[in-house]
């Protein structure tokens, strides 16, 4: 047991040595940074009062809309504050403010961003419509917002798109990138996204930070909403860097919409795997074509000869 304890004691010294490098992952600031497992439960609690009659906390027992509303909210309300306190101090300009005045700012911020709740709601509800009109695999609303993760991720998008226009910083993105986790669908907080936005099947999606989606806006899996190129990094920051889709387009899967200038027109179909790094007009049917696809049956050695597929079997719009 000793030789054990020494081994131990040699790895703490060696860990305790090593955290003087002064690099960033050797900050310790255990109660200056937002607790993530926090802001996800916030998460939960706000999809309760978006969905009254549907998720609900088996720790509270209430017997009207009223009483269930008002725990969940005052639970939010000091959590949030909580947090956006601390968040606070990643802006330099608030580096010097006092506790008192950043708990005060941090109480205004959350009460104007509850104050969107019924915005949220008015948006998700158009979601749910866009998601059972445009899925016939979809029976009927409880299982779209039951089981959904593209409604699950646009939910998540919404509020942390709120925080962010209140300026919060780091919290949006700890929500959506939660989100990511759980659906394999990556929004940016900052997307501007209208109404009716559904996302079918959803896995591999990207969307951009400074990306602008219009109402009754369909895509698929795996599209990239994303900006031509990063090279110049924080020089870019605060720049349209990502495409801006109309209304009533719609895009399939494994389709990269590229670029800030990048302007997809009103009622435009985006086909499957297209790469478009210019605007497409309204209207328009973009598809790729005269792609090639061979079988090779039997063995290499047997002489079989490849057989090519004619167009007919590719997807075109």
């Amino acid at each position: 047991m000793k030789q054990i304890e020494d081994r131990i004691n040699g790895l703490v010294k060696n860990m305790l040595d090593d955290y003087e490098g002064g690099r960033t992952i050797d900050e310790v600031k255990s109660f200056d940074h937002p607790d993530k497992e926090v802001v996800i439960d916030i998460i939960y609690s706000l999809r309760r009062v978006i969905f009254p009659g549907y998720f609900r906390n088996r720790s509270y027992r209430v017997y009207t809309v009223r009483n269930n509303i008002t725990m969940l909210l005052e639970d939010v309300i000091f959590k949030l504050i909580r947090q956006i306190s601390i968040v606070l101090r990643y802006d330099e300009e608030l580096n010097d403010t006092d506790e008192l005045a950043l708990a005060k700012r941090a109480e205004d911020i959350t009460f104007a961003f509850l104050e969107k709740l019924p915005k949220i709601r008015e948006y998700i509800e158009t979601d749910v419509q866009a998601s059972f009109i445009g899925d016939p695999a979809a029976y009927n609303k409880d299982e779209i917002i039951y089981s959904y993760p593209g409604l699950f991720a646009i939910l998540v998008n919404r509020i942390a798109h709120e925080l962010w226009l209140l300026k919060v910083p780091l919290i949006p993105r700890i929500m959506t990138e939660y989100a990511h986790s759980e659906t394999g669908i990556d929004i940016h907080p900052g997307a501007t996204i209208g109404k009716y936005f559904f996302i079918d099947h959803g896995t591999g999606i990207v969307v951009g930070e400074t990306t602008e989606i219009g109402d009754n806006v369909k895509i698929y899996q795996g599209v990239t909403l994303g900006a031509l190129s990063t090279r110049g990094g924080q020089s870019l920051r605060s720049k349209k860097r990502h495409p801006t889709i109309e209304d009533n387009v719609t895009i399939y899967s494994g389709a990269s919409i590229l670029g800030g200038n990048t302007v997809i027109g009103k009622d435009a179909v985006i086909g499957g795997n297209a790469f478009i790094t210019k605007s497409v007009p309204a209207g328009a049917k973009v598809s790729v074509v005269n792609q090639e696809l061979s079988f090779n049956f039997g063995s290499s050695s047997s002489g079989s000869a490849p057989v090519a597929l004619d167009d007919s079997w590719f997807y075109t719009i």
